[in-house]
């Protein structure tokens, strides 16, 4: 009966027992029984706190206490290794997982939609695509992704608004100190692109080894650049290719994938678990699948960049890097006389 009561009218607080050779003493920071119940209850009123039949043998001091003084939980933090290490800890997430849910089906259909409605603005406009020159079809290329990452993004915005203010981590582009060996966003960008440049070496090695067939390289969103790229020079139409597959796609994906669903992912597991499954949605959502073992290596590294700067400047720099070595990797090849388009299929 009285730890029945004792256990369901305890405040939330730290409580102490301690044990000595001629007696035992209940503290805590607040009273452990109502005053009502302390005055009228004969049961507690009468009930002995002082025993003096206990031997004179000190005993220990056991405290317990619902939750942690957070200057000890940072002293600690800091004694582990955590605050040099970012890349250990979580992000404060606000929001529950019916937010990461919902918020995550409005940013895909927000892409489809937007898609949708720019083909159907093209027809109706009575443009031919076919019989567009070059700089013309990398302009509407270039309008598309700009518009679809506006939308995306406005998304994110107004849900995180919702939640002001949010921990200065969050959506977090910073352009200072790049090279700070903890938190500089351009060095772990090069750490992060030489990391995943030689994990998918070695993975496309192991595919080609077990399966003797090589994997091929994400391509998807560069096919419709396809016309761009085969007559690439230093025009217009390469700004815009760059542009499309350097800046705004990278700004657009990292913010969905690393600064939205990585970070909400470390409220429920530890933040290298979130790393690895952000890169796992982030190479099915190219829904690419022979791509997959190089999307999900590059995902991984662009995730550890992330948690370790906390800046999105690094992941939307390893992911501009690989974007843009990829169009001049096909342009090389088409300044060569390989026809790009064979290539792929083959």
């Amino acid at each position: 009966m009285l730890s029945k009561l004792a256990t369901s009218s305890l405040p939330s607080s730290s409580l102490c027992f301690q044990f000595n050779s001629n007696n035992i003493n209940l503290s805590s920071s607040k009273p452990l029984f109502p005053q009502h119940l302390r005055t009228t209850t004969p049961a507690f009123s009468s009930l002995p706190f002082h025993f003096r039949s206990l031997s004179e043998r000190a005993l220990p001091s056991v405290c317990f206490s619902s939750a942690r003084d957070e200057s000890e939980t940072k002293l600690q933090d800091k004694e582990s290794g955590l605050e040099k290490w970012p890349i250990l800890q979580p992000w404060e997430v606000p929001w529950q997982w019916q937010t990461i849910a919902l918020t995550s089906l409005s940013c895909g259909l927000g892409f489809v939609i937007t898609g949708l409605v720019e083909a159907a603005a093209v027809i109706n406009l009575g443009i031919q695509y076919d019989e567009l020159s070059l700089d013309e079809k990398s302009e509407i290329i270039f309008a598309e992704q700009g518009l679809i990452t506006a939308v995306v993004l406005g998304i994110l915005y107004r849900m995180a608004n919702n939640y002001q203010p949010l921990s200065e981590d969050f959506f977090k582009y910073d352009w200072r100190e790049p090279f700070d060996l903890q938190k500089g966003w351009l060095l772990w960008a090069g750490i992060g692109l030489a990391g995943a440049l030689t994990a998918m070496a070695l993975t496309d090695a192991a595919i080609s080894f077990f399966n003797g067939e090589t994997p091929e390289i994400e391509i998807d969103s560069l096919v419709t650049l396809l016309p761009s790229i085969e007559s690439l020079n230093i025009t217009f139409s390469t700004a815009c290719v760059v542009g499309t597959t350097g800046v705004l796609a990278p700004l657009l994906e990292e913010t969905v994938f690393r600064g939205f669903i990585l970070t909400s992912l470390t409220k429920w597991v530890p933040t290298p678990v979130a790393i690895i499954i952000s890169a796992a949605v982030f190479a099915l959502a190219h829904f690419t699948p022979e791509a997959f073992p190089q999307l999900f290596v590059l995902g991984t590294f662009m995730g550890i960049s992330y948690a370790q700067t906390r800046n999105l400047l690094a992941p939307i720099t390893i992911h501009a890097f690989w974007n843009t070595g990829v169009t001049l990797l096909l342009s090389s090849l088409q300044l060569q006389g390989q026809y790009i388009e064979e290539l792929f299929q083959t």
